[in-house]
């Protein structure tokens, strides 16, 4: 943006100046693309996942949709569950708040994307920095993705005016650097311990 501020007008490719709103919704059009494109690296639940959350938020919807949504994506509501990422009841679905989650899911074998992305923004909320990079460190190679989800997520949520849903991954986002130093310095810690067997 700097660029409105060194010179007098900025023109497009068609020859025509180019306002900031027009740039910004260029910008965000194609920042929606590229994230969009990410979503193919993620699993089948996490994509349900980002469709439900644009959809409803961590409220309550409709289970036929939720059915209907996950054969679309490729899984099923009882796949969603068992990934614990939803509670089903009385006809209604909802996500699980990162407040939900289980610490000891941490080793489940079907992580998906979405839930090593909560797992990661609960750590932050309740614990800081170096126990999100612990948590980090336990998540192996769903870190980047977990992070690649974060920011469609915050995306989502600015586009759409919901602030309170928008701050736990901004925070995420602010604090990446940071839990990334600490969780490569305690990986250099345990490595350098000595093991019990030895």
């Amino acid at each position: 943006m700097a660029v409105y501020t060194r010179y007098e007008k900025v023109i497009n490719a068609e020859g025509k100046e180019l306002t900031v709103r027009e740039a910004l919704v260029s910008i965000n059009r194609i920042l929606d693309e590229t994230l969009a494109e990410q979503e193919g690296d993620f699993d089948a639940e996490s994509r349900w996942a980002l469709v439900w959350f644009e959809q409803n938020g961590f409220g309550e919807g409709d289970y036929g949709d939720a059915e209907l949504l996950s054969k679309a994506k490729g899984t099923s509501p009882q796949g969603l569950v068992d990934a614990e990422i939803v509670r089903s009841f009385g006809g209604k679905v909802r996500l699980l708040k990162p407040s939900e989650l289980k610490r000891e899911s941490l080793a489940d074998s079907r992580m998906t994307v979405w839930k090593a992305l909560h797992h990661l923004v609960q750590a932050l909320q309740v614990e800081g920095e170096s126990a999100t990079a612990d948590v980090f460190n336990g998540l192996g190679a769903q870190v980047e993705s977990a992070r690649e989800l974060c920011y469609r997520l915050y995306s989502l949520c600015e586009r759409k005016k919901r602030d309170a849903e928008a701050r736990p991954y901004n925070e995420l986002v602010r604090s990446w650097p940071e839990i990334v130093r600490l969780a490569r310095e305690k990986s250099r810690v345990d490595f350098a311990q000595p093991s019990d067997t030895e």
